[in-house]
């Protein structure tokens, strides 16, 4: 009766430790790196299916403006969401053994009829940039005349960006990068942003 008494004990510790790592993990931070067309938003709902954590992403990384966030910038998640991304995770991955099998029949048609559908977003691919481009010449031609050097105010060049978002930098090649990740951040594309320029008069 000793000896059980021992083992059980032990087992017991065990358990518990591991219980106790397992908090440890859940609570660890992460980093995400933004992609072209993210908002805070969109991040938030990645890990938490909605909202709640806009404010505490613009907290941990001192964003001031939570519009304003660029392509592959680094944003610390806090554990919170780490968690809650797990939780959803694992809540997929209990699916039956039934529907993996269905799943994998799906890919393998979906890779039956891959040539056409690559010749399809080839052709896609073509009108979007096309139309992207006229959407950005829209915005020039209304912002600035098409004009590198044209001023009002704070606001500066082609795009008429403001001076704190060029950073010193006036160059032709600096004001289409930043004009490019302003749009993206703040409209998600060139159309979006045409779209409410004419909606609003700015973008």
């Amino acid at each position: 009766m000793k000896l059980g008494k021992t083992v059980l004990f032990s087992t017991v510790l065990a358990a518990g430790a591991g219980l106790a790592m397992g908090a440890t993990d859940a609570h660890a931070s992460e980093t995400y790196t933004v992609e072209a067309g993210d908002t805070l938003s969109k991040i938030s709902h990645k890990f938490a299916g909605n909202d709640s954590l806009v404010d505490k992403i613009a907290k941990a990384n001192k964003i001031s403006n939570v519009n304003m966030i660029f392509a592959g910038q680094e944003l610390t998640i806090d554990g919170e969401a780490k968690t809650e991304k797990a939780e959803t995770t694992e809540t997929t991955q209990a699916a039956p053994a039934q529907t993996a099998a269905v799943q994998e029949t799906a890919v393998q048609e979906t890779t039956q009829t891959a040539p056409v559908q690559e010749t399809a977003a080839q052709t896609t691919t073509a009108t979007t940039a096309a139309s992207t481009n006229s959407a950005k010449e829209w915005i020039a031609q209304r912002e600035s005349s098409g004009s590198y050097t044209a001023t009002n105010g704070q606001y500066i060049g082609r795009y008429q960006l403001s001076a704190s978002y060029l950073n010193g930098d006036y160059s032709a090649a600096n004001q289409e990068r930043v004009a490019d990740q302003y749009v993206t951040s703040r409209y998600g594309s060139w159309e979006g942003a045409q779209a409410f320029w004419q909606a609003n008069g700015w973008y």
